[in-house]
């Protein structure tokens, strides 16, 4: 206890002394004048800087490429096959045949403020195999069913809300041959080639674009257009020559092509039909009529007319003999031509699909009757959209 009593005696006496302390300050003098900071923080190189806008630039172009550019391909591919044995055949008949059809459909759309390009690419052949008899026996033969290649472009500049200023350029023609029977496909008789016929339209006129989306038609109104017809191989003519024809596909046998002047009407309207667009409807309305008989052959045409003028004299006194007026070759007369076409295509998968094909065509320059076409397939399908 005298030991605690001491030693905290000692603290209380240290507490109470006062603590004393003298601190010096030198008087320095400093320099004047601009001082110099440096850092040692790296800066960035305007390389960096210049990347960055660049890649931010090449995302935006490709932006403004993908609002302004609507691209579409679709490719089909559909067949059959019938195949029986020969105790089938001996007993209940019946026919070995394969048929298949190839198609290709591209639409491209290109917008650019008031201005817009649409052009469409469609291509497809068809072929089918069957038995023919012949004299050395019988024999599988291919023969063409579907054979067509069209390409149509149709640049239009916007003047109001509906209404547009247009022009539409077409070319159509067909891949191969064409035979007048399935046993004589030889050279001799051949009735239709690449550009034989062959047809190229230019339009220009008015657009009508109806505001409707569930209603999108659009109509080309051309008071001035331009339809050619080609015949280009010799083959086909002489064929149509050595049948006692004057022409072929409406152009003079002697000659290989025909343009007349006229006015053209188009309608188009494409749509689809359900959330996914299972169903998808197309048609397209083309009639031309032309009032130009040949832009090519004025000289033909004058010719032809003073023989109307002969021909009506000459009936006017009393078709007197040996005073008839010369015959005069084949010379073109004005005929208007219609071109339907209807696409209806139903999409079972993905891949699957059921497409029907309906066709009907009138060129009085071929025949005074309405040619129709057909075709229902299923097969497979594929269909790329860029958006």
């Amino acid at each position: 206890m005298n030991k605690l009593y001491t030693t905290l005696l000692a603290a209380a006496l240290l507490s109470s002394i006062p603590a004393v302390a003298q601190v010096t300050i030198d008087d320095t003098q400093s320099e004047s004048g601009a001082r110099e900071f440096k850092t040692e923080v790296k800066e960035l190189d305007t390389v960096a800087t210049e990347y960055s806008n660049l890649a931010r630039y090449r995302a935006e172009r490709a932006m403004i490429r993908k609002e302004r550019n609507y691209l579409e391909i679709s490719t089909s591919l559909q067949g059959t096959l019938t195949s029986f044995n020969d105790p089938w055949v001996n007993t209940k008949g019946g026919d070995n045949s394969i048929a298949a059809i190839a198609q290709v459909h591209l639409l491209h759309k290109f917008k650019k403020e008031e201005f817009e390009l649409e052009t469409k690419f469609d291509a497809k052949i068809g072929y089918n195999r069957m038995k023919v008899a012949l004299e050395e026996g019988d024999k599988g033969i291919w023969f063409k069913n579907q054979d067509e290649l069209s390409v149509s472009v149709a640049p239009s500049y916007k003047i109001s809300k509906n209404w547009s200023l247009g022009s539409i350029v077409k070319f159509r023609t067909q891949f191969a041959s064409g035979y007048k029977a399935r046993e004589h496909q030889e050279k001799e008789n051949r009735i239709s080639s690449f550009m034989a016929p062959g047809y190229f339209d230019i339009s220009v006129g008015f657009n009508y674009t109806c505001p409707k989306k569930g209603f999108p038609i659009k109509i080309n109104l051309s008071p001035i257009a331009m339809s050619a017809t080609f015949v280009e191989s010799d083959a086909v003519r002489d064929y149509f020559r050595r049948d006692g024809k004057a022409a072929a596909y409406g152009v003079d046998i002697d000659r290989t092509a025909i343009y007349e002047g006229g006015s053209s009407i188009q309608i188009d309207l494409d749509r689809t039909f359900g959330k996914k667009g299972v169903v998808r409807y197309r048609t397209t309305l083309y009639t031309f009529y032309g009032w130009i008989s040949d832009l090519s052959n004025i000289s033909k045409i004058d010719e032809y007319k003073a023989y109307r003028a002969d021909y009506a004299k000459w009936e006017a006194a009393g078709r007197p003999e040996g005073l008839e007026p010369e015959a005069k070759p084949y010379a073109e007369h004005v005929r208007p031509t219609v071109r339907w076409e209807h696409t209806i295509n139903i999409k079972a998968t993905k891949y699957l699909t059921t497409d029907f094909y309906f066709q009907m065509y009138y060129n009085k320059a071929q025949t005074s009757h309405i040619q129709t076409q057909t075709l229902l397939s299923v097969g497979l399908t594929y269909t790329f959209k860029n958006k």
